[in-house]
């Protein structure tokens, strides 16, 4: 299992802001991080391949706006 810090969440087109990221989270719209000490925090790359996924598919499913 690989986990992925800010730096490469940015790396991956996830240019949200650390605050913006944690609003997320607490609505349930972005996967939850792993704490690894006080003041780091990692994603699971499974977690956030998933996320970017769902992301695609509800793009690809909701009908243009005319």
């Amino acid at each position: 299992m690989r986990l992925l810090d800010y730096a490469d969440l940015c790396d991956r087109g996830i240019k949200y802001s650390r605050c913006q990221l944690w609003r997320l989270w607490k609505e349930g719209r972005f996967p939850r991080p792993v704490k690894l000490s006080v003041n780091r925090n990692a994603w699971a790359e499974a977690d956030v391949d998933e996320w970017i996924s769902a992301r695609i598919a509800e793009r690809d499913h909701t009908p243009a706006a005319a």
